[in-house]
């Protein structure tokens, strides 16, 4: 008899009693696909308070997030390409759109939001790009050449930055921006959607988990934004004093991460993370309230097998904890940088929870299934549903960040 290797054999163990065709399908590349749409989803709105309601304050770090969403953007389906068996197949439902299957619905969402994000960092750059070709229009070399060609390609033709131009630009972004807000919660909402809408799984059969979703998106998109802000800009200063202490006088010391940016968006930090702990509960109680058939297997799992996920690691550790500290008088850069770090944490156990916990019980309601992360791997699936695909994932970002960043600097600059 031939083997036949089964997807979640690997890192699905079983206890009690479960289905023979039962495993752990949805495993660490679908917990990872709405944790990175919804920074995507997070980072966009954050530049919005910004562009749309006018929070000068939050100008700086609102152009960061812009361009740091638009380097998100590519990622946010890199974990089902590599959850997928078949990647090659992933382009089908953007050439046959249509609204009756959710997976067609979001290509559609995506490339919508794809393009207003775009075009919103086009008109807020267009600018740069335009002085940028008159800077290089006097330096020589192959490398300022094709520099100057490519800024000249971005312009798209654009060449005016007369007043009357730049306020059309800026009336365009705003209208962007206002438009993109709800398409960013809809994209992230969607991922609700698909767990919300799978009516045989009884933890995710829930109307509050779009919104859930939407709301934890929010906080962890402004979290990370404010964290690699953070660290950027104190790198920046570090840098700066350095060079300055090693007699490069010509070297200016930057200020780093400006304590008043930092405060402000933290206050709104604190109340979108208020809303996203108190639709949680409210699902929770909600639940317990209806005690359907299937509330005795969910009780189990939430106040037994997963009780330290939920209620320690996700509430305690990654709501509750940060909540206090950002809460405190006094606040400081080291503070609020502990603070996104364990709201990341805990927005990204809120998605375990729900992805991988909602696969913990059997159907039968009488067995249960345990999944374990592949940290070494020994085969192409154990690295892409295991910790390699994880740090791929996290890290590409980054990458996209640096490159764009050469062309569209999100951290000083004229707007």
């Amino acid at each position: 008899m031939n083997d036949i290797i089964v997807h979640g054999l690997e890192w699905t163990s079983k206890e009690m009693f479960t289905y023979p065709n039962e495993f752990i399908y949805w495993s660490i590349q679908i917990v990872m696909y709405p944790y990175m749409t919804g920074l995507v989803a997070g980072a966009f709105v954050l530049s919005s308070l910004y562009h749309v309601f006018d929070q000068k304050d939050l100008k700086e770090l609102a152009r960061f997030s812009l361009v740091f969403s638009l380097a998100l953007l590519p990622v946010a389906a890199m974990p089902l390409l590599l959850h997928l068996q078949q990647p090659l197949r992933a382009m089908h439902p953007l050439f046959t759109p249509h609204f009756t299957s959710a997976i067609s619905a979001f290509g559609i969402v995506f490339l919508t939001y794809a393009l207003i994000v775009v075009s919103e960092v086009w008109f807020v750059y267009r600018r740069h790009f335009v002085e940028q070709i008159n800077e290089l229009a006097g330096e020589k070399g192959i490398g300022a050449r094709m520099k100057r060609r490519t800024f000249k390609i971005l312009t798209l033709g654009a060449m005016d930055i007369d007043p009357e131009s730049l306020a059309k630009d800026k009336k365009a972004v705003r209208i962007l921006a206002g438009i993109g807000i709800p398409v960013a919660c809809f994209l992230h909402g969607y991922a609700g959607f698909i767990f919300g809408s799978v009516k045989a799984n009884a933890l995710w059969m829930s109307p509050l988990m779009p919104v859930i979703f939407i709301m934890s998106a929010v906080v962890s998109g402004i979290a990370l934004c404010m964290l690699t802000y953070i660290i950027i800009m104190e790198y920046k200063k570090f840098k700066a004093v350095m060079a300055k202490g090693l007699g490069d006088e010509s070297v200016k010391v930057i200020q780093g991460a400006e304590m008043e940016v930092i405060s402000k968006s933290s206050r709104y930090l604190m109340s979108f993370l208020v809303a996203a702990i108190s639709l949680e509960i409210l699902d929770l109680i909600f639940r317990g309230y209806t005690a359907m058939k299937s509330w005795d297997i969910l009780r189990s799992v939430m106040y037994g097998k997963d009780f330290v996920n939920i209620f320690i690691l996700q509430y305690g550790l990654g709501n509750l904890v940060p909540f206090i500290i950002l809460l405190l008088p006094g606040r400081t850069l080291r503070r609020v940088t502990l603070a996104t770090v364990l709201i990341l944490f805990g927005v990204f156990m809120m998605r375990w929870n729900v992805v991988i916990g909602g696969q913990a019980f059997s159907l039968s309601f009488s067995g249960f299934m345990h999944y374990h992360l592949p940290i070494i791997p020994h085969s192409l699936e154990t690295f892409k549903e295991g910790l390699g695909g994880v740090v791929l994932v996290l890290s590409t970002p980054y990458i996209f960040f640096y490159f764009i960043n050469k062309f569209t600097p999100s951290l000083g600059g004229k707007s």
